[in-house]
């Protein structure tokens, strides 16, 4: 079994097609099946089926998907950490950030870090929490910058705080919660509250919340954007509650305002995650380093 044979295998998994995984990997059909020919024999397992003229994985090729993946993104991460050995200030950093944090937090961690060092690369994959996990144990992201309201194994995986996060009632600014100190959570039983469908961690909070501070909901407007919840919010169709990190700019502008919800207060941790037994390349450790240790950029250094 060598490399050229999983590679080819992960490909032919993907497109499921022996003429665009010759193509992908610039090389002839014969060699692309005569490698999956013998990783199947080196295996002892058949990992493709043939069934009306069309490709198909069978269990087998399934389960040795996500083997292969880790095999694979191992000997990547590798070179790369060879690579930055000789200066840690270049090279490529890849990682994962669920859709709150890596639109509004994590665009401004990476410029102030490319100030630093200019020659740095950064990878940056936006995903589910399940979605990020997943290429977590792929190996496929070296960390993921996550809401400490997803649950992981802290057996497996080291934590280090970031910073936090509170959410908060936003409202149209022309909106009659907007001339109130603060709003008495049994008025949001009035309103039309826009939020996010299941499946979404950040619903599962907030209504895990407001269950706890007894806040009664009206009516749901279920969109999976957040940007197009907050233009809901703007035009009238409700009221929502977000990161406030989402919302600064609009709040900051006019277009949107915040209103402080009387008794109640909804925060959350972000944490960096990493495995245990992850061997973190030069320029992912010094920077992982500089971000828990250093103020945020901006807007956002009042978070810690």
């Amino acid at each position: 079994m060598n490399i050229n044979q999983i590679e080819a295998f992960l490909v032919l998994a993907e497109c499921l097609s022996v003429t665009e995984t010759a193509r992908r990997m610039h090389c002839t059909q014969p060699a692309v099946t005569m490698r999956i020919r013998m990783l199947e024999q080196e295996l002892d397992t058949v990992l493709f089926d043939r069934i009306a003229k069309r490709m198909h994985l069978t269990q087998q090729g399934v389960a040795f998907r996500d083997y292969g993946l880790q095999v694979v993104n191992a000997l990547g991460a590798a070179r790369e950490h060879l690579r930055q050995m000789g200066d840690p200030l270049s090279g490529t950093i890849h990682f994962g950030a669920s859709n709150f944090i890596g639109v509004y937090l994590v665009p401004a961690i990476i410029a102030q870090q490319k100030q630093r060092a200019p020659k740095l690369a950064f990878e940056l994959d936006i995903a589910s929490s399940a979605e990020l996990i997943r290429r977590l144990e792929a190996n496929s992201v070296e960390f993921l910058i996550v809401s400490d309201q997803i649950e992981l194994d802290s057996q497996r995986f080291l934590f280090r705080d970031l910073c936090r996060d509170e959410l908060v009632l936003i409202t149209a600014p022309d909106h009659p919660f907007v001339r109130r100190d603060e709003v008495a959570p049994g008025e949001l039983a009035k309103e039309t509250f826009l939020i996010k469908p299941e499946p979404s961690a950040t619903r599962q909070f907030l209504m895990e919340r407001m269950r706890r501070s007894g806040i009664r909901l009206g009516p749901e407007m279920h969109i999976s954007s957040l940007e197009a919840i907050k233009q809901g919010v703007m035009h009238g169709l409700g009221v929502s509650i977000v990161s406030r990190m989402a919302v600064a700019q609009e709040i900051a502008g006019g277009l949107l305002a915040g209103v402080p919800i009387a008794g109640a207060s909804f925060e959350r941790g972000i944490r960096i995650v990493h495995h245990r037994g992850k061997l973190l390349s030069p320029a992912t450790a010094r920077f992982l380093d500089l971000l828990v240790s250093e103020p945020l950029p901006g807007r956002f250094a009042a978070l810690r």
